[in-house]
């Protein structure tokens, strides 16, 4: 399974950043292959690519603010969600966007 997704919170500092690295580190602990944005006072990091976007099975925001770019993924399969919820139960958050595979 190939996912992907943005994070993003209000101050866009340290829970943009965690976020990530849970559903990152989840992602690979259940074998997926995974990569996230960062959206946050630093500027847009780690920035998906298109060739990325377009193997992706599965998007998943986990944000408070409006992500930039979210036309990006208007074909694809989007699960969204909060910041402290990627933070604190990313293995709930992987499995609720990959559902909506079907």
């Amino acid at each position: 399974m190939k996912i992907i997704g943005v994070t993003a919170c209000i101050a866009g500092i340290a829970h943009t950043y965690m976020a990530q690295a849970a559903i990152e580190k989840e992602a690979k602990k259940q074998g997926h292959e995974c990569k996230i944005e960062t959206q946050g006072s630093m500027g847009n990091e780690n920035e998906l690519e298109e060739h990325e976007i377009e193997a992706a099975d599965v998007v998943i925001i986990g944000a408070d603010i409006n992500v930039e770019g979210i036309e990006r993924f208007d074909d694809k399969v989007v699960y969204k969600t909060t910041v402290s919820e990627c933070v604190s139960e990313p293995e709930k958050v992987i499995a609720e966007a990959i559902k909506l595979i079907g």
